[in-house]
């Protein structure tokens, strides 16, 4: 009876030791759970150089990057163009394409709207030739006309930006091509404004907001088609702006979209890859309506 008193001790003393280790492990075995915030309402990555996103409709700031830092702009110029004209022009001008405006893009290695010089044609198209293709023929067409004459254009431009509060930029031509006796400048911030005040123009977003325009041949002119060159088009509410490259600018973008009863207007600036600049701004309108 002792010994089995002595056993059942022995058993008892196992039990309780292997109930002691197997404590530890069950709590192991149920760790802590951290609330994880969802990634969409986290601010996407901006690999531009400078970025900035305002709630046009509320005035509310919803991304600045390096948003007043001057830099190149490159064919973002040309809403500052479109912008002037339409204070200027009306929509059934019609203007006399020179070869000197065919010469300035071929010459400057400029994108190009394709104009044919001796072509009467009226403002209204010329706007989609100047904002779809980029066309720097366009732009010069338009400058030359409406300064008139360049400089007096490129002073236009300069004191309109002076109006609208753009203290940071800084226009040399109308269509941001690199100039030997030094570029323009601006800033993500001020291109945001200039936007906004230009959207406010029907003519100006229905030209924007196009994925193509066809111009049919007539008496004055033979037929153009333009494609935007703008990617942003065809995903909801979108409004274009408009694109920009050259290599000191990298490849730029401003971009607009009406989305929940709010416009968002948005600009990057040297972007280094072509296609990131269209995802970033998808990615950022996106995020701006979830926040």
């Amino acid at each position: 009876m002792h010994n089995g008193k002595v056993r059942l001790s022995v058993c008892a003393a196992l039990l309780t030791f292997a109930a002691g280790l197997a404590t530890p492990a069950v709590a192991q075995a149920t760790p802590t759970r951290i609330p994880v915030t969802e990634t969409a309402y986290n601010t996407p990555n901006v690999y531009g150089r400078a970025a900035y996103l305002i709630d046009a409709s509320t005035g509310k700031v919803e991304l600045s990057k390096d948003a007043t830092e001057r830099m190149p702009v490159a064919s973002l110029t040309k809403v500052m163009t479109a912008y002037v004209v339409l204070k200027e022009a009306k929509l059934t001008d019609k203007v006399t394409i020179t070869s000197a405006d065919v010469r300035h893009a071929d010459d400057n290695d400029g994108t190009s709207a394709d104009l044919r010089a001796g072509d009467r044609v009226q403002v209204k198209d010329l706007l989609y030739g100047l904002m779809l293709p980029s066309g720097a023929d366009a732009a010069h067409a338009l400058a030359r006309t409406y300064g008139p004459g360049l400089d007096g254009f490129v002073r236009k431009m300069n004191s309109t930006a002076k109006q609208l509060g753009m203290k940071d930029s800084l226009y040399v031509n109308a269509d941001g091509l690199p100039m030997a006796g030094g570029d323009g400048y601006s800033t993500a911030k001020d291109q945001a404004r200039l936007a906004e005040a230009a959207l406010r123009i029907p003519a100006f977003t229905a030209v924007t907001s196009s994925q193509s325009h066809y111009v049919p041949s007539n008496g004055e002119h033979r037929s153009y088609t333009w494609v935007n060159t703008n990617k942003m088009l065809g995903t909801p509410g979108a409004l274009g702006v408009k694109t920009g490259f050259t290599r000191a600018a990298g490849y730029c973008l401003t971009f607009a979209a009406d989305r929940d009863g709010h416009r968002l207007i948005g600009v990057i600036l040297g972007e280094s890859a072509s296609n990131r600049r269209f995802d970033t701004a998808q990615n950022l309108l996106s995020w701006a309506v979830k926040a």
